[in-house]
C-alpha cells in the first residue's frame, strides 16, 4: 500500500488544569512553555504537514497565536470534552472527525525528550510495516525482577534469581506516542491502538514523561544536560 505521507497530522491535545504540576503545559522548562518543546520538534519533521493543538486554555491558544503564526490549527475544545476524566479517545474522535488526514501521530506535551529524529524514524517504520500492522504505539523495555501488590513474582522464579539481562522482556506503553489511521481508530471502536499493533521502542532518556513534580526536574535536568548532543 502506498501512502502520501504529507497526509499525516500530528494531534498535540492540552488541557489548562493539571493536578499534579499547577500550569505544566505552560510552565517554563529550559526557558520556554513546556508545550512548545514538543510542538517545535513536530515542525521541524519532514513527515508531518499538519499539527493539530486541542485545548480548553485560552494562555496555550494565546502563546500558540503569538508565536506560531498559521502553522498549527487549534481545536477550542467543547465543554462536553473537558475535564480530567475524558478519555483521550473521546478527544482523538473528535479530532480526526474535523479533520480530512487520514493517517496520524498523537504525542503529548509532557515528552519533551523525544527527538523529532525518533518521531521521523517511528512514521517510517509505520509506513513500511503498513500491511502488517494497522497501528504503532511507543514502548519502553523492562527486563527487571516484577511483583504485583501482594508481593507475588510476576515474570522470575525468586528461588533461581535469573540475572535480569536473562529475563523475558516485558514492555511498557510509555504514551510517548500512537500513530494510527482513521480507519484503524474507527475499526478498532475508537481506539490510538488497533487491533493489529507493533510497538516501537523508545531509549530511556528520550522516553521520560512528565507526571509529577520529580519528573518535571528530572525531565528539564536531562534536556539541558543533551543538548550539546542534539546539536552536535
Amino acid at each position: 500500500m502506498m501512502v502520501n505521507v504529507k497526509s499525516f497530522t500530528a494531534l498535540l491535545p492540552m488541557k489548562g488544569h493539571s493536578e499534579r504540576v499547577p500550569n505544566k503545559n505552560i510552565r517554563l522548562f529550559a526557558e520556554k512553555p513546556l508545550f512548545s518543546i514538543v510542538l517545535d520538534n513536530l515542525l521541524e519533521s519532514t513527515l508531518i504537514n499538519k499539527i493539530i493543538i486541542n485545548t480548553d486554555s485560552n494562555a496555550i491558544i494565546s502563546i500558540v497565536n503569538k508565536n506560531y503564526d498559521n502553522k498549527v490549527i487549534i481545536h477550542k475544545r467543547p465543554d462536553d470534552l473537558c475535564g480530567d476524566f475524558v478519555p483521550m479517545n473521546e478527544i482523538i474522535k473528535y479530532d480526526i472527525k474535523k479533520s480530512n488526514s487520514e493517517y496520524y501521530i498523537q504525542t503529548h506535551s509532557t515528552n519533551p525528550l523525544v527527538q523529532t529524529n525518533t518521531f521521523d524514524k517511528a512514521i517510517t517504520k509505520y509506513l513500511n510495516d503498513i500491511n502488517n500492522y494497522d497501528s504503532l504505539f511507543s514502548v519502553n523495555c523492562l527486563q527487571t525482577r516484577l511483583f504485583d501488590n501482594k508481593s507475588n513474582p510476576l515474570n522470575h522464579n525468586p528461588s533461581e534469581l535469573i540475572r535480569t539481562q536473562d529475563l523475558d522482556p516485558i514492555y511498557e506503553e510509555n504514551s510517548n506516542f500512537y500513530i494510527f489511521s482513521k480507519s484503524s481508530f474507527i475499526n478498532s471502536g475508537n481506539n490510538r491502538i488497533g487491533q493489529t499493533p507493533q510497538m516501537f521502542e523508545v531509549n530511556r532518556l528520550e522516553s521520560q514523561d512528565i507526571d509529577i513534580e520529580e519528573d518535571f526536574i528530572l525531565a528539564e535536568t536531562i534536556y539541558k544536560s543533551m543538548q550539546p548532543f542534539y546539536e552536535s
